[in-house]
């Protein structure tokens, strides 16, 4: 297959078409919802072969830009931003490095998201996390089941109301299962250790501050709450240096 070489990045002739789709679209004012041409006119319009442009428009469709409708066709549509990492984000096959990001982002951004979390917050809302921390099933050493904890934190990034964020969740949920069965020798020392010293924030803990309406004191004790996965990745650091 040609190639050409942009900036060190093997870039492929479906690379090119792909691009070359997105402009056409783009210049011929196709938005969300309309028809897009059929492949033999788009194949002659970019003045490529239907093979190659077959292949381009497939990756549009993993990639969610494209769907096939019964007698519509192709039809241009808008992805979440996350639709297409939710097909890749599998923890079974993803790297220590990636996995270890994906924790830290995870902890970023929920401290990140503080602000809008005490802006949008209702009675509502607070009655339903209070009902979530009621039924959750908690274990030893301050570890949740895994439908508790995504149903507490789950309540917390719709609160935000940014669907972008709540559909983070989705994907970073797995993802923390994964991890902290994975490491589970790691990480229970450091809750044992962190219990004897009281520093143990649980979710009843945060419902606290949330109820009393003190951003402050909920940000400071999420930090706290996320203080085993900081000195476990400040461990895993260490060790593999």
């Amino acid at each position: 297959m040609e190639v050409l070489k942009i900036q060190n990045h093997t870039v492929t002739l479906v690379d090119q078409i792909e691009d070359k789709l997105l402009t056409y679209f783009k210049e011929k004012n196709i938005k969300v919802g309309d028809t897009i041409p059929n492949e033999m006119e788009l194949a002659g319009a970019l003045g490529v072969a239907r093979s190659v442009l077959r292949e381009a428009l497939s990756r549009l469709k993993m990639m969610g830009l494209i769907e096939s409708r019964t007698r519509r066709g192709m039809i241009l549509t808008e992805p979440t931003i996350f639709g297409g990492m939710k097909r890749i984000v599998d923890p079974r096959i993803l790297g220590e490095d990636a996995l270890f990001d994906l924790l830290g982002f995870r902890i970023t951004l929920e401290l990140g998201m503080c602000s809008d979390l005490f802006q949008n917050l209702t009675d509502k809302d607070v009655a339903d996390l209070e009902s979530i921390v009621t039924m959750s099933v908690v274990f030893e050493n301050n570890e949740y089941a895994p439908i508790s904890e995504f149903s507490f934190h789950s309540r917390l990034y719709e609160i935000t109301g940014n669907k972008t964020i709540s559909e983070f969740q989705d994907i970073i949920h797995p993802v923390m299962v994964f991890v902290k069965d994975k490491f589970k020798n790691f990480l229970e020392p450091i809750n044992i250790e962190m219990k004897k010293q009281d520093n143990i924030v649980t979710h009843t803990d945060l419902l606290h501050y949330i109820k009393k309406n003190d951003e402050k004191g909920y940000r400071e004790a999420l930090e706290k709450h996320f203080e085993v996965y900081r000195i476990f990745l400040k461990n895993k650091k260490l060790s593999n240096n």
